[in-house]
């Protein structure tokens, strides 16, 4: 896994804890928790709906696209429930924590991109947005053009994951945590952010 801080919207290193300290902090919060002025929202075709959201979660998983894995990664989170690829509006009024999901294809990652803009240009309904994660499409090394769009992508986010394949996936209806390093960090890293105060 790789997870990546966008340096336009984290905290100056200043404020970083040092190497000991941080592996066992939360990631650090971004600073940017709103839409910014002047940012052009993407099309209304391009755009993801919203959705009145019965019920509470800790956590509203987005999918981007259908099969972007919103549902496997809920499944996975405690408290984390999936959306049907439309930014959650709830009830109360209360601000829904949300965490943006994506495969790492073309046309997930264009998605991703669409929501990101979507959300930073002050169009999408007001969410905490944690960060995007970005699940792997197939097997094997993801091609460099898309490692390379998912990182440029990635960094319109608060915070990025780069998520490995999960062959097991593929052949069981399972929904246990992988024993992949990189599931077992992402899990830690957001399950602790959706658990602090809003920043």
């Amino acid at each position: 896994m790789q997870q990546t801080l966008n340096p336009w919207v984290t905290r100056p290193a200043a404020d970083e804890p040092d190497v000991e300290t941080r592996a066992a902090a939360v990631p650090p919060a971004a600073v940017i928790s709103a839409p910014l002025r002047g940012m052009v929202e993407p099309d209304a075709a391009d755009r993801l709906g919203s959705r009145s959201m019965a019920g509470t979660a800790r956590l509203w998983v987005v999918g981007t696209h259908g099969g972007a894995g919103e549902s496997r990664i809920a499944d996975l989170i405690e408290s984390a429930r999936s959306t049907d690829h439309r930014w959650p509006v709830l009830p109360s009024g209360a601000k829904p924590r949300v965490l943006l999901v994506c495969r790492a294809d073309m046309r997930g990652l264009t998605t991703a991109r669409n929501a990101l803009s979507q959300w930073v240009s002050g169009a999408a309904p007001q969410v905490d947005l944690l960060g995007l994660a970005v699940l792997a499409d197939a097997p094997g090394k993801t091609p460099k053009a898309l490692r390379d769009f998912a990182a440029l992508v990635g960094g319109g986010a608060p915070r990025f994951w780069s998520l490995p394949w999960v062959d097991a996936w593929r052949h069981t209806d399972a929904t246990e945590l992988p024993a992949v390093r990189e599931y077992q960090r992402f899990i830690t890293d957001v399950t602790a952010l959706a658990t602090t105060t809003t920043h």
